[in-house]
């Protein structure tokens, strides 16, 4: 019988997305084939502090307890993630007051969402250590985080954008008068007022007036020292999912239909929480043609940043002239129950647990390919 791989799971985050990335990893554990992969769960704290796998099996559901490995609960301490190549992986030291053992991570998946971990902080890590990881590297990382530098390579590689315009956090407290008078000339209202570097809509408002307007700035500079004004668009909500390396494919796309005007916007609770004022719908009613185009879009999006592994790319369909225009990619989108990715490739023919192995395939074969590059003289 073929030895199992061991996936470091890399889990929760110095983030606003700190929950969501615990129900990812929660939907790995469960779905993952139990018969190839043993799930070490390392779990961050809000604050940062990296724990062991067995301090990080309590932050995941009971359920899953019995998914992973016995040993998980074994020890207790922290976690040093060694930045040594020479190990060909890196090595979590459970610690306590009589001994220190190491254990070899075989690949990692970063299932973290938002800063200090989806932006190219945690992959730099992964590649210092010379370890196999699934999803985009540093750059694609970094890029796709910030919503200002990822519209910039959108435009540069000829896709089409929403009106949008950014300032400095610095710059709305000196001046918020100013910057008030800007958006509404060059923006206009109403209009949605987000942080620059988060995602799964935390810190999003609609403006619609100048008081509104005021509070949405306060709100999203809570959250990131950028903040992203973008034009209020009567549009259909679709999503397509990006899948590979070099040569990606995408699947089918999914839509965001909304039941009742409640739903004003999709913000976190529409998303992750089951208000029964939306659902998502896969494959959306389009038409081939349309659907067609925003798979090459999609994958334009995706190479753009110079993508890898995986991404769900955002877009809006206008409900008048019908004009397709996209919204943002998303280097490491949620997986969880409720989660359009996973959703839209099973309903491509590809089932969750399919889904993970070729994500952790992918990452094997990201890290073969990198390996060819000299790095001496």
């Amino acid at each position: 019988m073929p030895k199992k791989l061991r996936v470091g799971v890399i889990f929760g985050g110095r983030s606003g997305e700190h929950e969501i990335s615990i129900r990812s990893a929660r939907a790995i554990v469960e779905a993952i084939d139990r018969k190839k992969f043993d799930v070490i769960p390392i779990a961050i704290t809000k604050e940062g502090k990296w724990l062991s796998p067995s301090q990080s099996a309590q932050l995941l559901p009971a359920s899953v307890h019995g998914l992973l490995p016995p040993r998980t609960h074994e020890a207790s301490g922290e976690v040093a993630l060694l930045g040594d190549p020479s190990h060909k992986g890196l090595i979590s030291l459970e610690t306590n007051s009589q001994a220190a053992g190491g254990e070899k991570l075989d690949v990692v998946f970063p299932a973290l969402h938002g800063p200090f971990g989806e932006d190219g902080t945690v992959q730099g890590l992964l590649e210092m250590a010379d370890v196999p990881y699934v999803g985009c590297g540093v750059l694609a990382s970094s890029c796709g985080m910030d919503k200002v530098t990822m519209k910039s390579l959108f435009v540069q590689a000829g896709l089409p954008i929403c009106k949008h315009l950014w300032f400095l956090r610095s710059q709305w407290r000196n001046n918020p008068d100013k910057i008030a008078r800007k958006v509404t000339s060059e923006i206009g209202l109403p209009c949605f007022v987000k942080p620059a570097n988060l995602g799964s809509s935390v810190g999003v408002s609609r403006a619609t007036d100048k008081k509104s307007l005021s509070k949405a700035i306060d709100l999203a500079a809570e959250y990131d020292r950028k903040i992203i004004i973008e034009e209020e668009l009567v549009a259909r909500e679709i999503e397509c999912a990006v899948l590979g390396n070099d040569e990606p494919k995408a699947s089918l796309p999914g839509e965001y239909v909304v039941y009742d005007e409640a739903a004003r916007f999709l913000d976190y609770t529409e998303k992750y929480a089951n208000t029964g004022h939306v659902s998502f719908v896969v494959p959306a009613p389009l038409s081939k043609s349309m659907t067609t185009k925003i798979q090459r879009m999609a994958i334009q999006a995706f190479q753009s940043v110079d993508g890898a592994g995986l991404a769900r790319v955002d877009f809006f369909l206008t409900r008048n002239g019908g004009d397709l225009v996209i919204n943002e990619l998303n280097t490491m989108p949620g997986l969880t129950e409720v989660s359009g990715y996973p959703k839209m490739w099973e309903a491509s023919g590809l089932p969750f647990p399919r889904l993970l192995e070729t994500l952790i395939e992918l990452a094997f074969e990201r890290h073969k390919e990198k390996s060819l590059t000299k790095t001496s003289r």
